[in-house]
């Protein structure tokens, strides 16, 4: 099952805080209970952490995702945010297409609100993918890993002068 393979997220969940990974792990299962049939792409970035959820097995496709960027918060974000309604206006971002919202612990998150986001997201998503037929299914699949990072627990020693 694809929300127990999670040993690649554990492993890059690492240089972050205990609080962080504790909260980024409850978020991760918030939507793997929602959408269990969605495929999982992490994507080990240098500057942050990101998986996201997808009908099939490519980034476009992706609604919903997760960033750990600090030890501070973690962003819960739609990859198409900027083509859902958000009526209760949550969602930061003014870029043409992602939007998120900050979490920094699990109360603040609206999860009634979010469970209509993320439908909202997944059926533009669902809408948009060009061929889902042969699409794998509830898989996590590690789509990047950089080998630089510059995030916590990650930057190089400073050279001293």
């Amino acid at each position: 099952m694809a929300k127990e393979d999670n040993a690649d997220l554990l492993l890059f969940l690492r240089p972050f805080t205990p609080g962080i990974q504790e909260l980024t792990l409850w978020l991760r299962d918030f939507v793997w209970e929602l959408y269990p049939e969605c495929n999982e792409l992490i994507y080990d970035n240098y500057n942050a952490l990101a998986f996201g959820w997808s009908p099939s097995h490519t980034l476009g496709d992706t609604f919903c995702s997760i960033a750990v960027f600090n030890d501070k918060y973690v962003h819960l974000g739609f990859y198409w945010g900027s083509k859902i309604p958000d009526p209760e206006k949550i969602l930061l971002g003014n870029g043409s297409q992602y939007r998120y919202i900050i979490i920094k612990e699990k109360k603040d998150l609206p999860q009634d609100y979010i469970k209509k986001l993320m439908a909202d997201a997944y059926a533009f998503s669902v809408g948009k993918a060009k061929d889902l037929t042969n699409a794998p299914k509830g898989t996590t699949i590690t789509k990047s890993i950089s080998p630089v990072k510059k995030r916590p627990g990650m930057m190089p020693p400073k050279k001293k002068k």
